[in-house]
């Protein structure tokens, strides 16, 4: 198998939606363990989602039935051998040229996607945690007990890009269980008597960055009903959502929250809230039409209006709106920045 073929599947374990396949998983499992020289688990517990596995490994090592964390055992020392043989044979040169073709082709989409689900496990049981106590200490420890848990974690299919690094190569025999458990299952706990491991999303949806966006539902959704909801890789109630579909600019202008806003201007269309919010242009030239709308609370959004010289095949020019820095002061300084140009150096032949 190529490089890119490696990636190229191991993009497709990261992304896969569905049930898992329990008993590969579980038998990845067994065989990480042994690799790493340790008595095969007792029990292998089945959760739905990582909130509910993150919430029944706090159950089970507050209840001391799981045994000590075998993570560094399972997880980091082969990885950390597997690194180290690799590296040694491919040198630095070759290491970073490796890893450019392989693991750093997923690598920030997964950090994002890890990062959001890590950060709504602890928001989501910490509120839960402390439902019956509004005491920000309270708050504080349940989130810091979260944290802790999610150290114990192996991320399973999220982990593909360094397992993609290693995949056929000298050194990553030792990952061979932690890299069954990933192509079958998602995040999973090992302890000494007891592996907790989690299904696979039901739903997940990415924008072109690999960012989690969805306007009509959860972005991310898992079996028990864990779900996130995002809009182009920002966090938004699940509520939110519900009213993208009946904005108006007055709306848009009350919410207090910049963020939010901004969203609801993506969603509604700056070129459409521009129009039905009466907004004037503050500049013209023969490059377009520079607007300008002020957001309380967050910076201006300065947009162009540039019309295409071509025409359409039906004989009409379809116009255009650039997002342009809020220091833009002339449409033609807009257009020349859109081209990594000073105004002063943009001199096009012709408009297209």
């Amino acid at each position: 198998m190529t490089t890119a073929e490696t990636t190229h599947t191991w993009r497709a374990v990261a992304s896969a939606t569905g049930p898992a396949d329990r008993a590969a998983a579980e038998e990845g499992v067994r065989l990480a363990y042994r690799l790493a020289g340790l008595p095969e688990p007792e029990t292998v517990v089945w959760a739905d989602s990582p909130r509910e596995g993150a919430s029944l490994v706090a159950r089970l090592t507050a209840e001391g039935t799981a045994g000590r964390s075998v993570r560094d055992a399972v997880r980091t020392r082969p990885w950390a051998t597997g690194r180290r043989q690799l590296f040694d044979r491919l040198g630095p040169d070759g290491w970073a040229e490796h890893w450019a073709l392989t693991g750093a082709q997923l690598w920030d989409g997964l950090v994002m996607l890890t990062e959001r689900i890590r950060t709504g496990l602890i928001e989501d049981l910490a509120v839960t945690a402390v439902a019956s106590d509004a005491a920000a200490k309270a708050t504080a420890a349940a989130e810091q007990s979260v944290r802790l848990t999610l150290l114990d974690a192996v991320l399973g299919q999220h982990d593909a890009a360094w397992l993609a690094a290693f995949d056929g190569q000298e050194g990553g025999e030792a990952l061979a269980g932690i890299a069954a458990v990933a192509r079958a299952a998602g995040w999973w706990w090992p302890y000494e008597r007891t592996a907790v491991l989690c299904e696979r999303p039901v739903a997940l949806h990415l924008d072109e960055a690999g960012r989690l966006d969805r306007g009509d539902g959860p972005a991310l959704a898992f079996p028990d009903g864990f779900a996130l909801y995002a809009w182009r890789g920002m966090p938004v109630p699940a509520e939110f959502l519900d009213e993208l579909t009946e904005l108006t600019p007055r709306r848009i202008r009350e919410e207090e929250n910049a963020e939010l806003r901004r969203v609801m201007l993506e969603h509604y269309g700056y070129d459409r809230y521009l129009k039905e919010s009466d907004a004037a242009p503050v500049q013209r030239d023969e490059t377009g039409v520079l607007w300008r709308l002020e957001l309380e609370g967050d910076e201006p959004q300065v947009m162009v209006e540039v019309v295409n010289s071509t025409p359409e095949p039906d004989g009409t020019h379809r116009t255009y709106w650039l997002r342009v820095p809020p220091r833009t002061r002339t449409a033609r300084e807009g257009v020349a920045w859109t081209f990594g140009l000073e105004e002063a150096e943009y001199a096009p032949m012709r408009q297209t």
